[in-house]
């Protein structure tokens, strides 16, 4: 049946009585919650077995939503902040990432040279270790 949902008991509810459940979830709480926490409330409190895409679908009908939350970038680049860079080679950036090497018990490393510029891969050295007379 089209505009219904199931309870553990193989109760038929009527989309309806789930949007009246979900305002009364939302105003006893006292709390905005998103629909995938009103999806978790209705499955325990209510033993509904429902979708969380249809909580989104009436939550949308019923005007509820939060608004999305804006995703801030966590770190930004900070590389030649003082510089001007108008061409390649002007200025290198070192790059080191290391592996372990399962039979052996060791680690590999890579240092990359990167051209800051066009972030193009300017020199590479791999190897079982990575100091400075062995990048240089």
């Amino acid at each position: 049946m089209r505009g219904s949902s199931k309870t553990t008991d193989e109760e038929t509810i009527c989309d309806e009585q789930i949007k009246e459940y979900i305002c009364e979830i939302i105003e006893s709480e006292g709390i905005c919650y998103g629909y995938y926490k009103i999806t978790i409330i209705l499955r325990r409190k209510f033993n509904l077995i429902i979708n969380k895409k249809k909580v989104y679908r009436l939550c949308k009908e019923l005007n509820v939503l939060r608004p999305q939350r804006q995703i801030k970038q966590k770190h930004p680049r900070e590389i030649a902040q003082n510089r001007e860079i108008t061409n390649s080679n002007a200025l290198w950036e070192v790059d080191i990432k290391y592996g372990y090497i399962h039979g052996e018990d060791r680690f590999f490393y890579i240092a990359s040279f990167l051209d800051v510029y066009d972030r193009n891969i300017v020199e590479y050295h791999m190897g079982l270790s990575c100091t400075a007379e062995d990048i240089t």
